[in-house]
C-alpha cells in the first residue's frame, strides 16, 4: 500500500479495517468463497497445499510484501490453496465485493497488485527448482532469508512443525538441517524461536536459492527490507 498513489489510497482507506490475527489463523479457506483480501502489515502468511494423504505443504509465503486473497484479483472466488498465519501479526482487511469495486475504479491499484502477483509467481516457481534441487539445508537457509525479510528484528517465531511444512520435509531432516547451521553460528535455536545470528553467511549457505524473486520486487515494486 505504500507505493500506491495517494489518491488512489484514499479511494479505499474508508474499506480498511484493521485486524488482528494470531499464529495459525486461516484467513483463506481451501475451497470456499473468499470473503476478504489482507494487506499484511506485520506477520507471514503460508500458503499451503494438500496431499491426498492430508498432508501439507507450503507453495508460497507473503508478509507485508504482498497480500493474501490474489484468486480474486484474477477473477476467482475461491482457490483450493489454504493461507493461514506461519507467524502472527496484523493486516488491513479489506472485504472481496469491495476490492473488486476498487480495481474497477483505480488501475494504478490494479496494475501494483498485478505486478506482486508476478513476483509471488516467481516465488513459487523457485519453491519447486528448490525442492527438486536442492538439499535441506539449502532450502532451509532460503526459507530463513524469506521470514527474516518479512520480519521486524532477527528472531523468528517458528516451530519445527512449521518448518517441515516450509521445506516439505520430515521433522527430523528440519532438525538435522538446523543443527548444521548453529554448528556453523549461522543461527542460534530457542524453544519455538530461531535466531539469526549472521545473514550474510545464511545468504552465502542459500546461494542462488536466494534472491531472483527478491530482485524482481525490487525492480518492479521497490526496496524489499
Amino acid at each position: 500500500m505504500a507505493a500506491l498513489p495517494a489518491d488512489d489510497f484514499a479511494r479505499i482507506r474508508n474499506h480498511l479495517d484493521p485486524v488482528t490475527l494470531n499464529q495459525s489463523d486461516v484467513i483463506v479457506q481451501a475451497n470456499a468463497p473468499i470473503e476478504h483480501v489482507y494487506f499484511l502489515e506485520a506477520g507471514v502468511t503460508s500458503i499451503v497445499t494438500r496431499t491426498v494423504r492430508g498432508r501439507r505443504i507450503e507453495i508460497g509465503l507473503v508478509g507485508r510484501d504482498g497480500f493474501a486473497g490474489v484468486p480474486i484479483l484474477l477473477g476467482a472466488d475461491r482457490t483450493p490453496h489454504e493461507t493461514f498465519m506461519q507467524v502472527g501479526g496484523s493486516a488491513l482487511r479489506m472485504r472481496a465485493e469491495a476490492f473488486q469495486e476498487a480495481l474497477e475504479q483505480s488501475p494504478a491499484l490494479q496494475k501494483l497488485l498485478l505486478r506482486f502477483v508476478q513476483v509471488f509467481h516467481l516465488q513459487t516457481a523457485q519453491t519447486a527448482a528448490c525442492n527438486g534441487s536442492q538439499k535441506v539445508s539449502r532450502r532451509l537457509a532460503r526459507w530463513l532469508l524469506m521470514c527474516h525479510d518479512r520480519l521486524d528484528g532477527d528472531e523468528l517465531p517458528l516451530t519445527h512443525e512449521f518448518i517441515a511444512v516450509m521445506l516439505a520435509v520430515r521433522r527430523p531432516g528440519v532438525t538435522e538441517a538446523l543443527q548444521e547451521l548453529e554448528t556453523a553460528e549461522i543461527i542460534r535455536t530457542e524453544r519455538r524461536n530461531i535466531v539469526v545470528l549472521d545473514r550474510r553467511k545464511l545468504e552465502e549457505t542459500a546461494g542462488d536459492a536466494y534472491g531472483v524473486p527478491e530482485a524482481e520486487y525490487e525492480r518492479l515494486i521497490g526496496p524489499f527490507r
